[in-house]
């Protein structure tokens, strides 16, 4: 398959309510979706269709709590940048793997942790001290 940079190319639009914004989110959601099984030939992934489908979900439901209208616009933005630039293939495997199929969320610290992992304050030099 040739890379046709215009292919997948939209204008960059604002909603003017939410509603709207529901159904370009709706729509992107579907675009991804049903890409699935492309994305999965293209990048020879050993992942199947229902895990990248599955990735896909937890994405856009990590961000079903905005509802600033201008949040969702650059999220759809940079969601349909992001659906563009992997079916014209112009990431590496490593990016879809990574960035695209690795969860995202952190793992969560207990107090005691952060201390653990805090530096010794006298051990530290501060830079305008001079010394």
């Amino acid at each position: 398959m040739t890379t046709i940079p215009a292919r997948l190319a939209t204008l960059s639009r604002t909603s003017s309510s939410i509603t709207e914004s529901r159904k370009r989110a709706l729509k992107l959601y579907r675009d991804w979706y049903r890409s699935a099984p492309e994305i999965c030939a293209l990048y020879a992934i050993s992942v199947s269709p229902a895990y990248v489908r599955h990735a896909i979900r937890q994405r856009f439901e990590r961000n079903r709590h905005v509802t600033d209208p201008r949040a969702i616009d650059v999220l759809l933005l940079k969601g349909r940048q992001d659906y563009q630039e992997t079916m014209n293939v112009w990431k590496q495997t490593d990016h879809v793997m990574g960035i695209l199929l690795e969860p995202q969320d952190r793992p969560k610290r207990t107090f005691l942790q952060k201390f653990y992992e805090g530096r010794d304050e006298e051990a530290v030099i501060p830079a305008a001290s001079g010394i």
